[in-house]
């Protein structure tokens, strides 16, 4: 089994880039190119692509290499920029999402656990993951375990994270934290200490980083780096990150997000879910727009 190459840097600030759909559902990879640019022009170190803020989920293996084809051709460092995300329950689909990304030579692989049966044990996961990690074979490196319970109904637990480092060493690298549990990521923090362990809820960025954590993939990278970046660099508070977080879980969170590309971009086309989910109202959108625009012009602290 191969170890991994060392991505030991740290991911720093990573946005959990939000998909641009057509009106037949299809990705507008000129839109996705053009936003992935400006998140990191405007303080992002890389972007995560199919994440749960992009509708990972909905995103199937043949538009995933479309969508690393045209990041390649744009000019983007693949083993240095981009994240994929993985997520099905089908070990067969995981295998073929993770080998699409490997041979796309993205930095890492954001690693969900098997979501359709909820509350199974580490026994379980463990054995699902050694079946799927052993038939990578050589390709096996930089994983990112994705701990988001709230979406998968499947913990990740420390137990589990590392049972698979000692078996397979140098896979994973890491963890991204989802759960919104500050207590359960200061656990991580505390225990992985050779491990990246990333937030997801950007209102515990700050903390985290001070305690030695690796920054964060995250959904509000899509629409302030600038504000973001100092908390994932330097561990420096921000109130407004607090009340902007706030604001949003008011809404849809993914929703949300596309709403307010489209309102900094002027493109009413970024609104587009994928089907089953909706678009938030213009109403609802206007709302979030004035407030998270107060929100932003206030002072840092």
């Amino acid at each position: 089994m191969a170890k991994t190459a060392a991505t030991k840097d740290r991911i720093g600030l990573n946005c959990a880039l939000s998909t641009p759909f057509g009106k037949g559902g299809e990705i507008d990879l000129v839109r996705l190119v053009a936003h992935a640019k400006w998140v990191l022009a405007n303080g992002c170190d890389g972007i995560t692509v199919f994440g749960t803020t992009g509708e990972g989920a909905s995103i199937g293996v043949s538009e995933r290499n479309r969508v690393f084809g045209a990041l390649a051709a744009n000019g983007f460092d693949m083993r240095k920029q981009v994240i994929a995300g993985a997520s099905a329950s089908a070990l067969e689909d995981l295998l073929a999402q993770m080998r699409a990304a490997y041979d796309a030579d993205c930095r890492a692989i954001l690693l969900a656990p098997p979501y359709y049966f909820a509350g199974v044990g580490d026994d379980g996961l463990f054995a699902f993951f050694s079946d799927l990690f052993t038939r990578l074979g050589a390709q096996l490196r930089d994983v990112i375990l994705y701990h988001i319970p709230g979406m998968t109904r499947v913990d990740i637990s420390i137990g589990l994270v590392k049972r698979l480092a000692a078996a397979f060493p140098g896979a994973v690298i890491g963890v991204k934290d989802s759960n919104g549990k500050w207590e359960d990521t200061e656990r991580r923090l505390t225990e992985l200490k050779d491990m990246q362990i990333l937030v997801g809820d950007e209102r515990q960025l700050a903390r985290a980083v001070r305690m030695g954590g690796s920054g964060s993939i995250c959904g509000m990278a899509n629409i302030a780096p600038d504000i973001l970046r100092p908390l994932a660099i330097e561990g420096r508070e921000d109130p407004r990150v607090i009340a902007m977080v706030d604001a949003l879980l008011a809404y849809s969170f993914m929703s949300a997000i596309k709403a307010m590309i489209a309102a900094r971009t002027g493109d009413a086309g970024w609104s587009v879910m994928r089907a089953p989910l909706a678009a938030l109202g213009a109403k609802e959108a206007k709302a979030l727009a004035a407030a998270l625009g107060t929100i932003q012009s206030a002072k840092a602290g």
